[in-house]
């Protein structure tokens, strides 16, 4: 982990606080960053599952059945 010094909106932070539960700003960026990566996760997710499946594709289906 690095140290760094950045300029912060301290309204911005002060929301983010309330919505996380946080207490510290460390803590606060911390679960801020982890909410990001968790909501780019999901976006992936759904961007996978969201596309069709072309289900008379032999090799699809291959892939479908595990042993």
């Amino acid at each position: 982990m690095r140290k760094t010094t950045i300029a912060v909106d301290d309204d911005k932070v002060s929301e983010a606080a309330r919505a996380l539960g946080t207490r510290s700003l460390k803590e606060t960026v911390d679960r801020s960053l982890d909410e990001v990566v968790a909501i780019a996760a999901r976006r992936r997710l759904i961007d996978r599952f969201s596309r069709p499946t072309d289900l008379a594709d032999d090799e699809v289906m291959a892939s479908a059945w595990r042993d």
